[in-house]
């Protein structure tokens, strides 16, 4: 018997006011089955400019990065500072069940949209708000990129090799960490409203999302008095030596470290082996006992004595020979998998992950990730590519009710 499947929050409506602080929590919400609205000022938003562009091609209808986190959304244009444009707005949140913003602190109580006007309009409003230090504190209202986010959480510091200075992540990440924060918060939100009939306000810090991902640092301070810091290419020990864990290969990088143990021995020994069975066996190696190795007391000369044939021969392997021999041979090395190999690999093929996406437009089709979650009975995934600019216009606002004279007449006014 076939399962019917359908999406979890059908029949809800989300607005989506974000720019690119908070494409990601809409995004999530939509392939949730919520019928979210993405609404731009009239003309496009401004994040369309990012890029990349498809075939470098830098038109606000062809930022990838604008598919990427607003695929399965609707898409409207409203001029929310005009009277009319306010007039529309709340016709829309009569309609609504969330909200989703990212203006800066205040900038929605100047638009006439505050929490508690919202409440007025319809009082089970959830209103999700998305600023780089939250709506409260001493720097709620300073403006942040994602570098300056990224370095007063505290991430930056932990970043790139112990020996030089901090490296960025090139993909902005403090407004990811946030978006999925308050596609969290909408949703525990969602669920006090279910029992108890009242909204509220999610208020999420980009800031206070980013740190919390180094909360295993608190332990080792409050514990060990130890400040962590970066590892890099390689590891250091409490005594200042250095072993490798990110080592070249023929085609990119691998993980592997060395390690005692049980473990630890175990790897050691079947990685020696597979050097022996192509041929590349090092006596010292084959001879070491593995047991005796504690990289917190091994003295750098052994240490790089241990490496240096290990690091020869991870450079006859590819990323994929070092995987297979993972896999049969168990032994811990993990590839570190580009674009390319994301896109080829065989578990996420076998887990349906990269779903094909036309874009007529375009007169392509392009690979999404299908889904952030798999669910036996309910469907998480894209419904459709992102909106071009006002595209469904006549279509939403014909929802509300507005005739054909009254959508073009907005159109005409520059409202929409």
């Amino acid at each position: 018997m076939t399962v019917q499947r359908v999406r979890m929050l059908e029949g809800y409506r989300a607005l989506d006011l974000t720019d690119e602080r908070g494409f990601l929590c809409g995004k999530i919400l939509s392939e949730l089955g919520v019928d979210v609205i993405k609404i731009e000022r009239p003309g496009g938003d401004p994040s369309r400019s990012i890029g990349p562009f498809w075939h470098d091609d830098p038109d606000p209808e062809k930022s990838l990065y604008w598919f990427a986190y607003n695929s399965s959304k609707r898409g409207i244009t409203l001029a929310l500072e005009t009277d009319r444009g306010k007039g529309v707005f709340r016709e829309l949140v009569n309609t609504a069940d969330f909200i989703i913003e990212s203006f800066d602190p205040g900038e929605m109580e100047r638009l006439g949209f505050g929490y508690d006007e919202l409440c007025r309009i319809r009082k089970d409003i959830i209103l999700i708000s998305i600023t780089p230090f939250g709506r409260n504190g001493p720097y709620s209202c300073f403006q942040a990129s994602d570098l300056v986010l990224m370095g007063m959480s505290g991430q930056l510091f932990m970043t790139g090799d112990p020996d030089r200075r901090p490296v960025n992540i090139m993909m902005p990440q403090a407004c990811l960490h946030a978006g999925a924060d308050a596609a969290a918060g909408a949703m525990i939100a969602h669920h006090h409203r279910r029992r108890t009939g009242e909204g509220q306000h999610v208020d999420i810090s980009m800031q206070q999302s980013a740190a919390w991902f180094l909360a295993q640092t608190i332990p080792h301070w409050e514990m060990d008095n130890l400040i962590l810091g970066r590892v890099g290419t390689f590891r250091t020990s409490s005594r200042g030596t250095l072993q490798r864990q990110v080592w070249p290969c023929r085609d990119g990088f691998i993980f592997f470290f060395m390690i005692g143990g049980q473990q630890g021995v175990k790897t050691c020994r079947r990685l020696v082996q597979w050097m022996t069975d192509e041929g590349m066996g090092n006596e010292f190696l084959q001879q070491y006992e593995w047991e005796r190795f504690d990289m917190a007391n091994a003295t750098q000369e052994l240490i790089d004595r241990l490496s240096q044939p290990i690091a020869e021969f991870f450079k006859t392997r590819t990323k994929k020979e070092a995987l297979d021999a993972a896999i049969a041979r168990n032994i811990s090395i993990c590839p570190l998998m580009s674009m390319r190999d994301l896109l080829d690999d065989p578990n996420l093929a076998a887990r349906e992950f990269w779903v094909l996406v036309n874009h007529p437009e375009l007169n392509a089709s392009i690979p999404y990730p299908r889904r952030f979650a798999r669910s036996s009975e309910n469907l998480t995934e894209i419904s459709r590519r992102a909106p071009l600019i006002g595209e469904h216009n006549d279509e939403v606002y014909g929802e509300l009710g507005l005739s054909k004279e009254s959508i073009a007449s907005l159109r005409k006014a520059g409202v929409i």
